[in-house]
């Protein structure tokens, strides 16, 4: 026995919410029914890697139907608390309403920001407050160690650069860099193995990367597309 939904020009968010619910209820799909939050966990994270493929592609048809399937796993979640009587979509949709009114004192408040870092620093404070952080260490600690590692590293680093806790300037991040490789080469010169050295190393390449605003994240991900390449011509070469 199929399920009859009505056929639109264009569906809503609540369409959306509806087809989920119908989808997890007893006589939608048995793969939808079964799962839970830890089984479907690793969607979110591909299909959120698929939307900033999209972006960097510049490709705004395929964004669009990314974008689509992140939030297709973030209703797919509010749904299964839906039904386990703790949350809804709606107070999802209300708590982000809620945060972005109060994190921008500057734009629905009395309070002034002239540029993007004032607005940046005036967010981090309200953050800081709102979330009970005692201290400006418990808003490094928050960010996600299942972020990569290079892009917490760069948030990390901006966490603490905003209050003062920074390299004087990029010669000195540099030869922090220069430190690490010293480091790195001794070791494996003396045959150590010395996870902490490299680990040092990859988070002074993160250090000048960002104070030279350039995308660590980005400039791996372009270099190791230039690797296979450079393979690509080498298998040909080497068959």
């Amino acid at each position: 026995m199929s399920i009859s939904y009505p056929e639109k020009e264009r569906y809503s968010i609540e369409d959306l919410v509806q087809i989920l619910a119908l989808l997890r209820s007893p006589e939608g799909c048995p793969w939808d029914r079964v799962q839970t939050h830890e089984s479907i966990r690793s969607n979110m994270l591909e299909e959120a890697h698929e939307a900033l493929e999209a972006i960097n592609q510049q490709d705004t048809e395929h964004l669009k139907e990314e974008l689509g399937d992140v939030l297709f796993q973030v209703v797919f979640h509010a749904q299964m608390e839906a039904e386990s009587g703790h949350f809804t979509f709606d107070d999802v949709a209300d708590g982000i309403c809620k945060k972005m009114l109060v994190r921008h004192p500057h734009v629905f408040g009395n309070m002034t920001a002239s540029d993007a870092g004032q607005a940046l620093r005036t967010w981090d404070a309200v953050k800081r407050q709102t979330n009970g952080n005692k201290s400006q260490t418990d808003l490094l600690s928050n960010v996600p160690r299942s972020l990569p590692a290079l892009m917490r590293a760069e948030k990390v680093q901006n966490r603490a650069a905003r209050v003062g806790y920074d390299y004087a300037d990029l010669s000195e991040a540099l030869e922090a860099l220069s430190a690490a490789q010293t480091a790195v080469q001794q070791a494996a010169a003396s045959g150590e193995s010395d996870a902490a050295a490299v680990g040092k190393l990859l988070f002074a390449v993160s250090a000048v990367a960002r104070l030279m605003k350039w995308d660590a994240e980005q400039a791996l991900t372009d270099q190791t597309d230039a690797f296979v390449r450079t393979f690509s011509e080498w298998e040909k070469n080497n068959p």
